[in-house]
């Protein structure tokens, strides 16, 4: 039960940081969000809408056993923040509740991972948790650095885990809903 409650407070320091990288986002113009910009997508709006998709792409395998491509339709469904973070909530939640009502036996539960012309893939939830939160610290790490060359300070994302940090967390926390 200690993973279970580990994957638990992931999923809330996934919302939380994704909360506040996007709060910080929607102080830019739709022009600074979209603008070109160093890193592995060229942009904020890029690559914070694929951390989306492919939160969207897991969480959805993990909620029915098969991950769809049909998420990667479309690169940037969300070209303003604006737009992004009701989506990045909604998916966040969804993860977060999903986490919530795990047991030990639903860590064994195959994923079937669509990787299109590779086929279907199986992996199980205790392999798909912890890639899918990697993944989003990833490519956060990435956004925080592109928001530093805004006019935007980037947030502090790593107040989540330590003691010290309880009472500004637990405020965030209930400030975002979560």
């Amino acid at each position: 039960m200690e993973l279970i409650a580990h994957y638990r407070a992931m999923a809330r320091n996934n919302a939380w940081s994704n909360e506040r990288l996007l709060r910080a986002c929607l102080a830019l113009s739709d022009a600074d969000f979209t603008a070109p910009r160093v890193g592995f997508f060229p942009s904020l709006a890029a690559t914070l809408n694929h951390v989306l998709i492919v939160d969207l792409y897991y969480v959805e395998g993990l909620e029915t056993g098969l991950a769809s491509r049909r998420h990667f339709e479309s690169e940037v469904p969300h070209p303003r923040a604006a737009d992004l973070i009701e989506g990045q909530r909604a998916v966040d939640r969804r993860l977060i509740a999903l986490c919530d009502r795990l047991s030990g036996d639903d860590l064994a539960k195959p994923v079937l991972l669509d990787r299109g012309a590779r086929g279907q893939k199986p992996e199980t939830r205790a392999t798909v948790l912890p890639h899918l939160f990697v993944h989003q610290i990833h490519h956060r790490g990435q956004a925080h650095a592109m928001l530093s060359s805004t006019p935007v300070a980037p947030p502090q994302l790593d107040e989540f885990f330590l003691d010290e940090d309880g009472p500004a967390l637990r405020r965030d926390l209930a400030d975002f809903g979560l």
